[in-house]
């Protein structure tokens, strides 16, 4: 009776472990994938602009009302902006899986947990290697590692042959606006200080305390390049203000650039080699060959 009682638990082991194995499953790459989302609800626009480049669009049923790149995000239902979300908005579209960021609401985040909907969080990415760290993750999370590991290479070999072309170029001084009332910029703790030093740039915000700024300290710093990523009239109202501080080199030589903020707000791989390389331009434009 004993060895008829060790068989039976043997064969239910088995059971289990093979049932446990079929509801895992293994993807094409051999790696096991327990759980592909089906239904997803993104917070953040960069984490849309990702899956769309991960061919998973069909998978997301609501986006934010900043969620616009690639234009076809924006015929996505609207489950909230970039720090509010409509709770209610979002149950209703069944989600299997929610993608939320450091700025979605706190308290919205407790509550869609609490209601027991699966949601993920992205922490903010502080330079390159933290962007590519974070796409490999919403690749494994949609069953595209394979896919998110090469576009992470080929991101990361185009850097490294854009960065090798101006390391011998002089330093220029760059400030990045990214806010008017109050004046915002982006200081170390944020990726674009990382791209402004693979341009052969110096951001002369690196150690501020927070974003928070004054045109006052910008115009005793004096940078050599003034970048403005504000939206639309915005941008080039600002760049008008600029233009009144004629000692600021990046006026005298007529050096404030807009751009759209979305390019260089959208923390993933292919953004930030194309905005790399903007950016490249903008510093070094008039110095080639060290001239």
């Amino acid at each position: 009776m004993f060895k008829k009682l060790k068989i039976n638990l043997w064969l239910m082991f088995c059971l289990i472990w093979i049932v446990s194995f079929l509801a895992v499953g293994v993807n094409a790459q051999g790696a096991e994938q327990d759980f592909i989302p089906q239904r997803i609800v993104s917070l953040g626009s960069y984490l849309t602009e990702g899956l769309f480049l991960l061919s998973v669009e069909d998978s997301i049923v609501g986006v934010t009302t900043y969620c616009n790149r690639p234009p076809e995000a924006q015929q996505k239902e609207k489950a909230g902006s970039i720090v509010e979300v409509n709770i209610e908005k979002v149950i209703s579209l069944q989600p299997d899986l929610i993608l939320t960021t450091p700025l979605t609401n706190a308290k919205a985040k407790s509550k869609l947990k609490q209601i027991g909907l699966n949601i993920v969080d992205f922490d903010q990415v502080k330079d390159f290697s933290q962007i590519c760290e974070q796409f490999v993750k919403l690749g494994s999370i949609v069953n595209k590692s394979a896919e998110a590991k090469k576009i992470v290479k080929d991101a990361a070999d185009q850097v490294k042959v854009l960065n090798q072309g101006i390391l011998n170029k002089p330093k220029q001084k760059v400030f990045i606006q990214v806010g008017t009332k109050p004046l915002f910029t982006m200081n170390k703790e944020f990726f674009v200080n990382d791209m402004i030093k693979l341009a052969g740039g110096v951001n002369i915000a690196e150690n501020a305390s927070n974003g928070i700024y004054s045109r006052e300290k910008v115009v005793a710093l004096n940078p050599d390049i003034i970048i403005i990523a504000s939206m639309g009239l915005t941008a080039e109202d600002e760049k008008q203000i600029w233009m009144r501080y004629q000692t600021i080199n990046a006026v005298k030589n007529n050096k404030i650039y807009c751009i759209d903020p979305n390019i260089i707000c959208n923390p993933i791989p292919n953004n930030f080699v194309n905005t790399l390389g903007l950016m490249i331009g903008f510093l070094h434009e008039d110095k080639e060959d060290g001239n």
